[in-house]
């Protein structure tokens, strides 16, 4: 059986589309097409049903897939083991905007510590961006929003929600049971990122029928940061990037938990049933990152 032939079908599963799992491999779709075809010849099966222009696995394809990505999955790792240097593997770590600011630079030396022969590649992206090059094995581990893909594993790793701060001495830090009502009535400095449905967000004064008085919205973390620190409004920021500054009393939360739940995490993510082998120390380090306070790089835009 020709290895060819399961790449092609395992592209073509991952991406849903003849189409685009071509251009992953860049291929012709005629060329993949033949090549699912011959698997299918070999097999003496039909993998995919043909529905217009669309495709779906067939109960046998689908019984196919994890036996396909288990055999790409052992000669990738034998091809990997000939082509490795003796002193030295590359780990390659992606990560969306956010955790590649707050946590990565906390973690990368942890990692290197623990596995000093390692030469580490790391790429800051967007979530669709990573998701993408974990679905083309270009990467190891992605840390972002969880997704949901047959073929990745997702494992929640660092509290990330949103919490409403303000300047430390504010009213509200000494008050319970805020109503949306003298929320809005604050200046509010609004950020916006793709990391949070912030919808949920509105949500809490659009049920009490009452308007934000959004004095700022900002699109820049460290912006947002400051202005509340300076005591020119109250704000919803992530945990990410608050941490810092709520350990050492820079900032103040003020618990809106009996208005809604604002739980989110940075989810580890990597390819097939088998960890990284890496994972651990990645655990370790997330860890030793819950336990302490790190002072956060600056964002350029």
């Amino acid at each position: 059986m020709n290895i060819d032939y399961i790449e092609a079908f395992i592209y073509v599963v991952h991406f849903n589309s003849i189409h685009k799992a071509a251009d992953a491999l860049f291929l012709s779709q005629p060329t993949v097409t033949a090549r699912i075809k011959a698997l299918e010849r070999e097999l003496d099966t039909e993998l995919f049903e043909r529905q217009g222009r669309g495709i779906t696995l067939t109960e046998k394809g689908k019984m196919f897939v994890p036996y396909a990505e288990q055999i790409l999955r052992t000669f990738q790792q034998g091809k990997k083991q000939l082509k490795k240097r003796e002193d030295q593997e590359e780990v390659v770590i992606g990560a969306n905007l956010i955790t590649s600011q707050y946590f990565i630079p906390f973690a990368l030396p942890l990692w290197k510590k623990a596995h000093p022969n390692l030469r580490f590649k790391f790429i800051s992206a967007s979530n669709e961006v990573l998701l993408d090059k974990l679905l083309q094995k270009q990467i190891d581990v992605a840390f972002m929003k969880e997704v949901s893909h047959h073929s990745l594993q997702n494992k929640p790793l660092l509290d990330n929600s949103i919490r409403l701060v303000v300047k430390p001495g504010h009213p509200f830090q000494f008050q319970s049971k805020l109503s949306a009502r003298q929320l809005a009535r604050e200046p509010l400095v609004f950020f916006e990122c793709g990391a949070f449905d912030w919808n949920r967000v509105h949500k809490i004064f659009e049920v009490e029928n009452v308007e934000p008085r959004i004095e700022f919205q900002v699109d820049h973390l460290e912006v947002a940061k400051s202005l509340i620190q300076s005591g020119c409004g109250i704000g919803f920021l992530p945990y990410l990037c608050i941490k810092n500054e709520l350990a050492t009393g820079q900032l103040a939360e003020v618990n809106v938990a009996h208005l809604m739940m604002l739980k989110q995490y940075i989810h580890g993510i990597y390819y097939g049933s088998e960890s990284p082998f890496i994972w651990n120390t990645i655990l370790s380090s997330v860890e030793k990152f819950a336990k302490n306070a790190i002072t956060p790089v600056s964002q350029t835009n």
